[in-house]
């Protein structure tokens, strides 16, 4: 486990505008009507916690997938990954307004592509929301080529996604890199060859929780050499095989070119023969 110096403050700077402008208004209700502040100073209090932004033990295993935020996970099912168009892992995590709504990345790895979706507010506990909902997705390649995909996706109450990577950064495991606003989900794509540590209802932590194992390298295609020979084929290379050491060699005379006519029918009756024996067997 790794605890890196964290260059951001425990109560994100996204929320010090909620903050102040709550801590103000109870301090100016509170000299008016002590008890009229009581909303006024439960808002501040919920701002500071929804906002804090703690530091987290990061496991440094190669072939560990981190959990990008605290959260609940929802989804862990085969589907496509909408932004690669191919077929994938998928884990969702959904944050209610308790969680810390920090993201982070879930592996090391250089950003190629960072994608912008404008779309509804639904419940993000549902799976519509995946596609349906205001998103952002930044599209990652590790050092040994695999390629993951996590998704900012926004909420019923979330109506802010910031994001704050771009196209060619590398990104640190653990490493900030974007922010939503009260209540949202995170989507994360991973290669079929993954395998999940969490399943649906499990409780996870930012970083700290291991989503799944992933190979540092993809399956390597079975050589063409290796492929299977099917029936047709062994025939072919029997029959081949069987002709090549039935002919006899032809070589031509010195004052001819030409082989004759019955030399050609007895190789031909010879490939014949040869070709009904394979198929017989």
């Amino acid at each position: 486990m790794n605890k890196p110096s964290y260059p951001h403050p425990i109560i994100a700077r996204e929320g010090w505008p909620f903050i102040a402008i709550g801590f103000i208004a109870s301090v100016l209700v509170t000299a008016v009507n002590g008890w009229l502040s009581l909303p006024f100073w439960l808002f501040t209090i919920f701002a500071l916690q929804f906002f804090r932004d703690p530091a987290r033990y990061i496991p440094q295993d190669a072939d560990a997938v981190l959990s990008p935020v605290d959260g609940r996970v929802v989804v862990v099912e085969r589907a496509q990954d909408p932004y690669r168009k191919t077929e994938a892992l998928k884990i969702s995590i959904f944050m209610n307004v308790f969680n810390v709504h920090s993201q982070k990345s879930p592996v090391d790895g250089t950003v190629e592509a960072v994608e912008y979706n404008r779309g509804k507010f639904l419940n993000a506990d549902l799976d519509k929301a995946s596609t349906e909902n205001e998103r952002n997705a930044v599209l990652v390649t590790t050092a040994t080529g695999r390629e993951i995909t996590f998704v900012q996706v926004a909420g019923l109450v979330a109506r802010r996604i910031l994001c704050y990577t771009q196209v060619g950064r590398k990104l640190s495991r653990g490493e900030r890199y974007g922010f939503i606003r009260f209540g949202s989900r995170v989507d994360v794509y991973l290669p079929l060859d993954a395998k999940a540590e969490v399943a649906i209802g499990d409780k996870v932590t930012g970083v700290s929780t291991i989503l799944a194992r992933l190979p540092l390298k993809s399956p390597e295609a079975k050589p063409f050499d290796d492929a299977p020979v099917n029936a047709g084929n062994a025939a072919l290379q029997t029959v081949a095989t069987t002709a090549t050491q039935s002919a006899e060699p032809v070589t031509a005379s010195e004052n001819t070119a030409e082989v004759s006519q019955a030399t050609i029918e007895e190789a031909a009756d010879k490939v014949r023969e040869a070709a009904a024996k394979a198929v017989e067997s």
